[in-house]
């Protein structure tokens, strides 16, 4: 940070998510983006001078040198996740990193453990975590709003088609719905029941290797389950819902940004929750890891690292049901 407390931004990756970011982080009068980097100059220079960003550089290893960045935000596709932000640690770099964290568990954990064995802050950019009605939410259920949660629904869905070229549909670059959209069924699923004990799933497979249309049934010891979609071929309603013994939430189309949810129990009159700001901006996730680096913490409490991390075993075995493996597990392997 700087002598005034602001915290000093560098954005890893030009692309839309990065946009936005760059973006939302404006509204934040006590953080300041201070350098880009992209795989070409050309790009970063173009994205330095659209933000009024100081300094560009057409590499990582300029943006993590970098003496006056305090925390770089990694927004690549998930398949350059690991060596990003793995990059950013080991230069001693606090890091958010875009959603999924990795391509699988394996790179998830060696990102974790980099990370806790230099004292440094990581977060997964799972933004919906850090919305104030999605935290709401939580809390509600926490507090037995709806007694004994037994089911919960959501999906993500986008209509296409998508063709062949597109990043979606390239298994090199970890495509198919799961990993772009299904993470944010899965972790809503998590936020409210943890890791489950049963993965059931089944998908549509591109003739490329990725999954256009997935479905996911978990399973808790509880008695509890989950119905999860994610899909590139459809336009799904974009909901969710979790039902409990005494009561159930309903959150409406875009659940993963809401404007609003609906609290029923039995009994009473429905109660709706209205958002107070804008439900689609980024800064939340922002400024809860400006909080959490100004605390010396090296994890935040709504993103923890464990549930990152569980969310990445589920949609890994997701995949091993479904039979999608992507081109650097098997060179690995």
């Amino acid at each position: 940070m700087d002598a005034n407390g602001t915290v000093r931004w560098g954005i890893l990756a030009t692309g839309g998510i990065a946009e936005r970011f760059a973006t939302d982080l404006g509204a934040l009068d006590d953080a300041e983006v201070v350098a880009v980097a992209s795989r070409t100059e050309a790009s970063a220079k173009a994205f330095a001078d659209r933000f009024g960003i100081p300094r560009a550089y057409g590499e990582w290893a300029g943006l993590v040198a970098d003496e006056d960045v305090d925390v770089v935000y990694v927004a690549t596709p998930h398949h350059a996740h690991r060596a990003a932000a793995g990059l950013a640690l080991e230069a001693g770099k606090a890091v958010l990193c875009e959603k999924a964290l990795t391509l699988n568990a394996r790179e998830a954990e060696e990102l974790v453990t980099l990370a806790r064995g230099r004292g440094l802050f990581l977060m997964e950019a799972m933004w919906m975590y850090c919305n104030p009605l999605i935290r709401r939410i939580a809390e509600l259920v926490r507090d037995g709003a709806v007694g004994e949660v037994r089911t919960v629904q959501a999906d993500f869905g986008l209509a296409g088609p998508f063709d062949a070229a597109h990043r979606l549909r390239d298994p090199a670059v970890g495509g198919g719905a799961l990993l772009d959209l299904g993470v944010y069924p899965v972790s809503f699923a998590h936020l409210l029941l943890g890791e489950p004990s049963a993965v059931h799933a089944h998908a549509r497979i591109s003739p490329e290797g990725v999954d256009l249309n997935t479905g996911m049934l978990l399973g808790w010891d509880s008695g509890a389950s989950a119905l999860l979609s994610c899909s590139l071929e459809a336009d799904t309603p974009l909901t969710a819902s979790v039902t409990g013994t005494a009561g159930r939430i309903d959150v409406p189309r875009g659940f993963f940004f809401p404007e609003r949810f609906t609290l029923h129990r039995a009994g009473r009159e429905p109660e709706e929750f209205v958002s107070a700001d804008d439900p689609h901006s980024l800064r939340h996730e922002a400024a809860e890891v400006m909080r959490c680096l100004r605390a010396g913490a090296t994890e935040s409490p709504l993103v923890p690292l464990d549930g990152s991390l569980a969310v990445m075993r589920t949609l890994d075995a997701v995949r091993d049901r479904v039979g999608v493996r992507y081109p650097q597990e098997v060179t690995r392997a």
